[in-house]
């Protein structure tokens, strides 16, 4: 019997790739059985449930760290997970790892991310802490959110059926857990990558930062501009996780970008101009968090039936995937005064 596409593109992975990789025919599966597909392989399978989920969609009006920015060209929740996911597969490629499911994590990994970044999850996770019970510990983190979203919100409740290669790189590409496979621990570093390097480039586009005031240690180990520092960046993280048989990068490097993630807490993230904005989004979230905790009944009903007997994570799940422009939006209708309409 002659072998479908999806069966020889499996066996070209054995052929290919390091014995490290996760193999897709290796997969451990779906919550729910599902046939397998002719042409797809199980995690080409997952990224384009992925692609096709209004959770994606939506992350083209979250933002990444400039709350509405005056200009086209500033990065979104979107573009981030582009880029996360180019330079993934660039270093999974340059590994011998498996592309596929690389891709398919980054492309996943912020679903679950508030509007207005991590300023919303913050906030989220004040009004989850604040309604806390002695016995009850809750809290708010995007990555257990993204999980949340592809189990049990997509599909009018049926959730995307990923496979646990890719709900583990989801739910481990920030934290204290490492992923079980090389290819989520890829993500997790690229995330990295990615925000460092499009955060400073969005930081001199608003007039925040000049590349000359980047830190001594950028310029002389990382490279003289955007492009060189990414290029640097993954081809040192290919070298050293080559060497290591994990993934990491050189400790001159990575010492490097720590300090140039830290120079942007200080002079971008906490910057005056953006923390006036931020001060505005955190209220903004909490507001609207708190009034349809007291007004559940305005609450839509697809939150509702998911968690029919959690006022609280329905509330949260809703808030939590607005975008910024809706969130303004439905903030402005509920408590700013409009003319009286007879």
């Amino acid at each position: 019997m002659k072998a479908t596409y999806r069966e020889t593109v499996e066996l070209r992975e054995h052929e290919l790739l390091s014995a490290d990789a996760c193999f897709s025919d290796a997969s451990e599966g779906r919550s729910s059985s599902s046939s397998r597909d002719l042409l797809r392989t199980e995690f080409q399978r997952d990224r384009d449930k992925i692609i096709h989920s209004k959770a994606f969609r939506r992350l083209s009006h979250k933002t990444q760290v400039f709350l509405s920015p005056e200009g086209d060209h500033f990065r979104t929740r979107l573009t981030h997970t582009l880029e996360v996911a180019q330079i993934s597969r660039t270093i999974a490629r340059g590994l011998s790892l498996n592309e596929d499911l690389v891709e398919a994590i980054a492309l996943g990994h912020d679903l679950g991310h508030t509007p207005f970044g991590h300023t919303g999850e913050e906030a989220l996770n004040d009004c989850l802490t604040a309604h806390a019970g002695e016995t009850q510990k809750l809290s708010f983190r995007h990555n257990e959110q993204s999980l949340r979203v592809v189990d049990l919100i997509e599909n009018d409740g049926r959730g995307l059926n990923l496979t646990s290669a890719m709900r583990d790189g989801i739910l481990c590409h920030t934290g204290d857990i490492p992923s079980e496979t090389l290819e989520g621990r890829i993500v997790a570093l690229s995330d990295r990558i990615a925000y460092v390097n499009h955060d400073i480039d969005d930081a001199i586009r608003a007039g925040i930062l000049t590349e000359q005031a980047l830190p001594d240690s950028t310029h002389s180990l990382l490279g003289p501009d955007h492009s060189a520092r990414i290029q640097n960046l993954v081809l040192d993280t290919i070298s050293a996780s080559a060497q290591a048989g994990d993934i990491c990068m050189s400790d001159d490097i990575f010492k490097a970008m720590s300090e140039l993630r830290s120079f942007l807490f200080d002079e971008v993230y906490r910057s005056e101009p953006v923390m006036k904005e931020v001060r505005k989004a955190y209220h903004l979230v909490q507001d609207l968090f708190r009034y349809y905790l007291k007004h559940f009944d305005d609450v839509p009903q697809e939150y509702v039936r998911i968690n029919p007997d959690d006022k609280i994570s329905a509330v949260c799940d809703y808030v939590a995937g607005m975008t910024d422009r809706y969130a303004r939006a439905v903030f402005e209708e509920l408590f700013i005064p409009h003319a009286v309409r007879i």
